[in-house]
């Protein structure tokens, strides 16, 4: 993957949460902004293409740990492909969305993952595959097993959702933030680690060192 700059720190002071930045891939019509709508609301309804880019928020509640998601619902249409590219960058986490009843899309959704691949070194941000519309599945294009594997192959993160039935909807961000609350603790642990380090070297001349036994 391309050499892109780092994504910015979550920021965070004390009793406030962490803030991270999500953005929702995927072709039109494949129901990210229902999945938005329907997560933050918990409302449904057919919505128009979106224009650009939307907005949303939501703070989530972890027992004693919290986060904000600062959701970047991008445009599907492939007019707005070339410049979505800008409202991703550093994103922290991204969902890959698809519509299982429609191939073309599984497709793209891949697609768009090489995008992310170009901006962001491996592992940078926390990417989950969704498949939207089960509530059509008799329509099905894309089996299960097509997209779990297809996920497993690229380390993704991957679910099934219904906007429209509110299946998985919240399970899907509920994951992602467990994900990076999690990198973030392993992020503070390093750095704990990294500092005790450096203190123990930064010992004057003549103090006496512990012997390890």
């Amino acid at each position: 993957m391309a050499q892109a700059a780092a994504a910015p720190h979550p920021r965070a002071t004390p009793g406030q949460p962490c803030v991270f930045k999500l953005v929702l891939l995927g072709s039109s019509s494949v129901g990210k902004s229902s999945l938005a709508l329907r997560y933050v609301k918990n409302d449904f309804k057919s919505t128009l293409p979106t224009v650009g880019c939307a907005f949303f928020t939501k703070v989530v509640e972890f027992g004693a740990a919290s986060l904000k998601f600062e959701i970047w619902d991008t445009a599907g249409q492939e007019k707005y492909h070339s410049v979505c590219h800008l409202y991703f960058r550093g994103a922290n986490a991204a969902l890959l969305v698809y519509d299982i009843t429609s191939k073309d899309s599984f497709c793209m959704a891949q697609q768009w993952l090489k995008d992310l691949e170009k901006e962001f070194q491996p592992g940078e941000v926390v990417v989950m595959l969704v498949g939207n519309k089960t509530d059509l599945g008799e329509e099905r294009e894309v089996m299960f097993e097509e997209g779990k594997e297809f996920a497993e192959s690229k380390g993704l993160l991957f679910m099934e959702t219904s906007a429209r039935l509110n299946h998985q909807v919240t399970e899907v961000f509920s994951a992602v933030a467990r994900e990076l609350l999690q990198r973030e603790e392993r992020k503070k642990d390093q750095t704990q680690q990294r500092d005790a380090r450096l203190a123990l070297n930064e010992r004057p001349a003549g103090q006496a060192k512990c012997c390890a036994h």
